[in-house]
């Protein structure tokens, strides 16, 4: 398992620790700090199992009210630097 713990820009949230399969392929777990606690639940629970790479086409580029961002497309950054390390 490929364990990853993301420092995100521009948005609520403080820290993103994702957990991937062995080879990266799949979304094994995603916890958030700090941020919209209910939201941020609901978009762990959503992408349990998924794919990566699916994660990060639904995801990226997500912007959060006035913000070129959001925790949503800061995920998919996490996602991307964690798949990297496969």
């Amino acid at each position: 398992m490929i364990t990853y713990d993301y420092k995100p820009r521009g948005v609520c949230a403080r820290a993103i620790h994702v957990e991937l399969s062995d080879d990266g392929s799949t979304v094994e777990n995603v916890l958030f700090e700090g941020g919209c606690n209910g939201n941020l639940k609901a978009i762990s629970k959503l992408v349990h199992g998924m794919p990566t790479d699916r994660v990060v086409e639904l995801l990226q580029g997500n912007t959060c009210g006035p913000r070129f961002t959001s925790c949503a497309d800061q995920l998919t950054i996490a996602l991307r630097a964690a798949a990297a390390e496969a």
